[in-house]
């Protein structure tokens, strides 16, 4: 019998309540916090997160709740939902709370200014917590409405991994595990990034063999950067890795990717962020991933020209020069 876990799933927007919603339909006891009164309240009320995720109804079991504190203490798993630059203003003030909870991230990209993946921000401010990322393609909507998704669930210590793992066993829902929690983060953060560019590409007018190739030379400048911090190779061969990206380059429902097709048509960057209705993660990530290469002298060509694009005021068309004019060379 599948032992029932105390949850508190930190994050209302449509991630963190898809995925509080999976852990309930697997029998947990699962509770979400966020900050607008009004998601929590619906939640609560109407079983029903309609700012995020419409009238999809949610199981009757999912609570939510404002106090932080509380729902830490109470909590035996802490799953991690808000974007990666929120961590560490939400967690350090209950970080102490953290020592010894499984935390089970799923927050995609790298801190500004630090340059440091998830797992080290939490290493910092809680170093003897259980940690985990799952990652994969999983738009949020999909999983709320409970459509077949697999995903990877990666840690150092295996064991956590399957408990985890057999957790979230539910007929709609498939979660692989590894041990390779560098790749899967950088595969996380860093494709956000070309999905970005991929959208530019839409945008642009550019066509499918365009895409195509930017996709899978993206995969390649992730593998690069990667295999530097001793990532698996195998993982960007996985779901989290080209599924996640293929995801994200192409769903219209990516934000990333979203916002990737309004520059390439010409918007200004504040606008589209303004109106998008949800964090971009990648718009902050290119930024730390083009900081990065530059310390590790990684060259990571597509990212250091949506960086360009998105804070030196380089046009997606100059951008789209520098890329097809550097030197040419073997493909390996």
């Amino acid at each position: 019998m599948k032992q029932v876990q105390k949850i508190a799933v930190i994050g209302s927007g449509a991630w963190g309540t898809g995925l509080a919603n999976v852990f309930a339909d697997a029998g947990h006891d699962v509770t979400v916090w966020g900050r607008d009164k009004d998601v929590i309240n619906a939640i609560n009320s109407k079983h029903e997160n309609s700012k995020y995720l419409g009238s999809i109804v949610l199981n009757s079991s999912l609570k939510a709740t404002l106090d932080l504190k509380n729902i830490i203490q109470q909590s035996e798993w802490i799953v991690c939902a808000i974007p990666t630059q929120q961590i560490r203003s939400v967690f350090q003030p209950v970080s102490a709370l953290l020592e010894e909870k499984h935390i089970i991230n799923t927050s995609k990209g790298i801190e500004v200014g630090t340059l440091k993946r998830v797992s080290e921000i939490f290493q910092e401010m809680a170093p003897n917590a259980h940690y985990s990322i799952l990652s994969g393609p999983s738009f949020a909507i999909e999983v709320a409405k409970r459509l077949p998704t697999a995903v990877t669930l990666a840690s150092s210590n295996m064991e956590e991994a399957t408990k985890v793992q057999q957790a979230l066993a539910v007929p709609y829902f498939r979660t692989y595990t590894s041990r390779d929690v560098v790749g899967v983060e950088f595969a996380g953060a860093l494709k956000n990034v070309i999905a970005i560019a991929s959208g530019m590409v839409t945008g642009l007018n550019l066509g499918f063999n365009a895409q195509a190739a930017l996709i899978n030379r993206g995969i390649a400048e992730i593998m690069r950067i990667a295999k530097a911090f001793h990532a698996d190779p195998f993982t960007f061969l996985g779901l989290a890795g080209t599924g996640d990206l293929i995801l994200t380059c192409t769903g219209p429902l990516s934000r990333n990717r979203k916002v990737g097709v309004l520059l390439g048509e010409g918007k200004n960057l504040n606008q589209i962020q303004k109106d998008l209705g949800g964090v971009a993660e990648g718009v902050y990530t290119a930024k730390s991933a083009f900081e990065l290469s530059h310390k590790s002298g990684i060259e990571l060509p597509i990212t250091e020209q949506i960086f360009q694009i998105l804070y030196q005021k380089c046009t997606p068309r100059e951008a789209l020069q520098s890329l097809m004019k550097r030197e040419l060379k073997e493909e390996w």
